[in-house]
């Protein structure tokens, strides 16, 4: 955190990856619309406006005027648990505006989906670019990386969900530094390295309210990855790793001692 507005947004200064393992979202015509969701995390998943892809939908149709947002199915694959500080819901929302925009053939760009975007929740501009990047101000200040490497990771989540607003809460100093300078060298090595010289503002506060973040972290680290921290607010937790078998190894390792985690080898996306 390196600042706070006085409507009480905290001013972010963050690298973000998007990985190749999350929720899947169908979205095809139908004679009157429809939401449905699947998977491992599908209970407890509003099917209402409650839902962020809900409200997406309903926020480009008013954006876009009936005429052109006919009636559409929304199928969402739950695959990420929930309130887990990875972005799912977000990038689930995210990936609603992009494929309705499709779908609908609105013709808007990057900017106007962003703007919509953006009224639905700070973090949505980011996930509609869905690669490396920085993300400053309140998270709509989006920077792409070029050049970012993709990075072998493992996900974890001890089985616990973090109320985002109860972290902040926690959270004693808001005005920490800015990231430094990413590395010229960006592999394994030099994004590990750059890693240990940054920091998460809100695994503190985090790992205060739910200890079991802790158990995360050790369980990666016993699983011998290559450099370890929280993601976002909690409570989910990865373990970078140099190769993707070495992560894939250490995902059944991990499972095996905790059956009941969510636990996720995966690749996060290079930059185009």
């Amino acid at each position: 955190m390196t600042g706070r507005r006085a409507d009480g947004y905290h001013l972010l200064d963050s690298l973000a990856v998007f990985t190749r393992f999350g929720d899947r979202l169908e979205i095809e015509p139908a004679e009157r619309d429809a939401f449905s969701v699947s998977g491992r995390y599908a209970a407890g998943v509003p099917l209402d406006e409650g839902n962020l892809v809900v409200r997406a939908r309903e926020a480009l149709r008013r954006e876009a005027g009936t005429r052109q947002a006919p009636p559409v199915a929304i199928r969402l694959e739950k695959n990420l648990p929930v309130a887990s500080g990875v972005g799912g819901g977000s990038s689930d929302a995210a990936a609603a505006l992009n494929g309705l925009s499709r779908l609908w053939e609105l013709g808007m760009d990057d900017a106007e989906l962003a703007r919509i975007g953006l009224t639905l929740g700070a973090d949505l501009p980011m996930c509609l670019k869905a690669k490396p990047l920085i993300a400053r101000g309140i998270g709509d200040d989006v920077s792409l990386m070029p050049g970012f490497p993709a990075l072998a990771l493992v996900l974890v989540n001890p089985g616990v969900a973090v109320s985002t607003p109860e972290v902040f809460k926690a959270l004693t100093r808001r005005d920490s530094e800015a990231l430094p300078p990413l590395p010229r060298t960006l592999d394994f090595h030099g994004v590990r390295n750059w890693l240990a010289a940054t920091r998460n503002d809100l695994e503190e506060p985090a790992r205060a309210v739910q200890p079991a973040i802790g158990e995360a972290l050790r369980a990666l680290e016993k699983a011998d990855a290559g450099f370890v921290r929280m993601s976002g607010s909690g409570a989910t937790c990865f373990g970078l790793f140099e190769t993707g078998n070495v992560a894939k190894r250490a995902a059944v390792d991990i499972r095996a001692r905790h059956p009941d985690w969510f636990v996720a080898a995966t690749r996060s996306m290079e930059a185009a």
